[in-house]
């Protein structure tokens, strides 16, 4: 953690002692942490021979001849959106997130098969926000956030790590004039037992990870001496659980993987390895009828199966079906939705439907000042009489958006510290306006859906043109220009080379 690293230094330096500091007790006596005019430390005496061990506490609060501090929670489409548009002229930033970086989902399914470089689908959060590595007072914090407390203003974290040989996690705390809550979502396993042990969810870079070295596990294993047909079969038997978007393309990926690459570069298995999608109810719900019949048609054309069931239980080499029947599997994709995460239920604030964090039209949480929640993590609450959106990068990047310009308007009118925007007009509210809905299917086939509500008039397009809509439209919608380039140099490379099937 490089922000660690640069906090620690001689224990000479002298502690900032205050009544608005921030305190903690030490946690790790031999720790030898600096002081800085914004951050807060905290001293304790073992013995009168020993030296003064400082203890790193956190951000204090701003002074009112500072510029005000906008603390982000999570670094997904809403909480970056925000960044990228906040004026660092007005707001310092600080961003805290167990990531550093930000995932282009829309394109993750396709970083499992070898398609494209998982570097393409990650911007950093400082080229988003170039601030946060030059500012004096902007920082990004690879930690977790505990608690809130909304009455004094402060975060509490904790540091995250993983590996073996790491640090233990270091707790500290942060002040902030303006908070916005981006924590996103977690993928909804409804209870089901084993999955959380057994299955891969698909929202990380490190899920394409895992699940490209475990499909590439399998094949090798497959091959062996000795396995035997029926090992054989369910090592090769890929199984997606949810009919959505994400287990559609991700299906549809795995079958011209299949078809393209596995078919000439494993002869020897390849007529054992099969795709199997599993759905509740019908498969792509939010698009247009012909749409999904048209999805149905080529999936089945591609080799993938399609079964109509409920998960009632996960084992470690199978699942089981509601109705008794028992699928084999060798790699299990869970994709069935996501839902609030147990922190955000946690929160002492209040919930609108489905147990997310509510907002008014401003996105404010209104029984607190300051806070703002954007993204998955929040909807509308039932007094608003508005709708809970969907839980899309679409809605959210335009919350980020409309976001950013609010607390600029607000900074802007003198706002901007804590407790100091209770009067100011806050404008127009945020209006949310559905721009479609796209899914590749495999084959260069792809479906494009610009009916703004399931029972709207409108553009829905299937086939060859829909795949080059799809991947035009997307192309333009990666973060930066080196990750287009990237995308565009994989995209071209695959179609001359393959995909490449090393195991690294």
């Amino acid at each position: 953690m490089a922000w660690f690293g640069n906090l620690i230094r001689n224990s000479a330096f002298k502690s900032l002692s205050s009544s608005s500091s921030i305190r903690t007790k030490p946690t790790n006596p031999h720790c030898l942490l600096a002081s800085f005019s914004h951050f807060t430390t905290d001293a304790t005496h073992h013995n009168q021979q020993s030296h003064l061990p400082t203890q790193y506490a956190g951000l204090e609060p701003t002074k009112s001849t500072e510029k005000p501090r906008v603390v982000v929670l999570g670094s997904g489409w809403a909480g970056c959106r925000l960044m990228k548009g906040i004026d660092t002229e007005l707001y310092d930033v600080v961003c805290v997130s167990p990531r550093n970086h930000m995932v282009f989902t829309p394109l993750l399914a396709s970083t499992c098969v070898g398609t494209l470089e998982f570097r393409s689908v990650a911007e950093p959060i400082a080229r988003i926000q170039p601030a946060i590595s030059k500012e004096p007072g902007s920082y990004y914090f690879l930690a977790s956030c505990t608690a809130l407390d909304t009455r004094n203003h402060v975060v509490h974290c904790e540091t995250v790590t993983d590996g073996l040989n790491t640090k233990d996690p270091w707790k500290f705390a942060v002040s902030y004039d303006k908070l916005v809550i981006a924590l996103g979502a977690e993928a909804s396993t409804f209870g089901i037992q084993g999955v959380k042990e057994h299955a891969i969810f698909l929202r990380e870079v490190h899920h394409a990870q895992e699940i490209r070295r475990k499909l590439l596990l399998n094949l090798m294993l497959s091959d062996v001496p000795g396995i035997s047909v029926d090992e054989k079969r369910r090592l090769l038997h890929c199984v997606v659980v949810g009919g959505g978007p994400t287990g559609v393309e991700f299906s549809g990926e795995l079958s011209d993987f299949i078809m393209r690459d596995v078919h000439q570069r494993y002869a020897h298995v390849k007529d054992y390895i099969h795709v199997t999608l599993i759905e509740a109810n019908e498969i792509l719900s939010s698009f247009d009828d012909r749409l999904r019949r048209y999805a149905t048609k080529q999936l089945t054309k591609s080799g993938v199966r399609l079964v109509r069931g409920i998960v009632k239980d996960v084992k470690p080499h199978k699942l089981i079906l509601n109705d008794g029947t028992e699928v084999p599997y060798g790699l299990l994709v869970w994709s069935t939705g996501v839902g609030p995460s147990p922190f955000v239920k946690s929160l002492d604030l209040p919930k609108s439907p489905g147990g997310r964090i509510g907002v008014d039209e401003w996105l404010r949480v209104p029984s607190v000042q300051d806070v703002f929640a954007v993204g998955d993590c929040s909807g509308y609450l039932e007094s608003t009489g508005k709708t809970v959106l969907p839980a899309l990068a679409q809605v959210a990047e335009r919350q980020g958006k409309y976001l950013s310009g609010l607390l600029n308007k607000i900074g802007k009118a003198g706002g901007g510290h804590a407790d100091s925007a209770k009067d100011i007009e806050l404008g127009d509210p945020f209006v949310y306006k559905h721009l479609g809905s796209m899914a590749t299917i495999g084959s260069y086939k792809a479906l494009v859906d610009l009916r703004q509500s399931k029972e709207a008039k409108g553009i829905s397009l299937a086939g060859f043109l829909s795949w080059f809509v799809w991947r035009s439209a997307y192309l333009t919608r990666v973060v930066s220009w080196r990750n287009r380039f990237y995308v565009a140099i994989n995209w071209a490379t695959t179609f001359v080379f393959g995909r490449d099937i090393s195991r690294i």
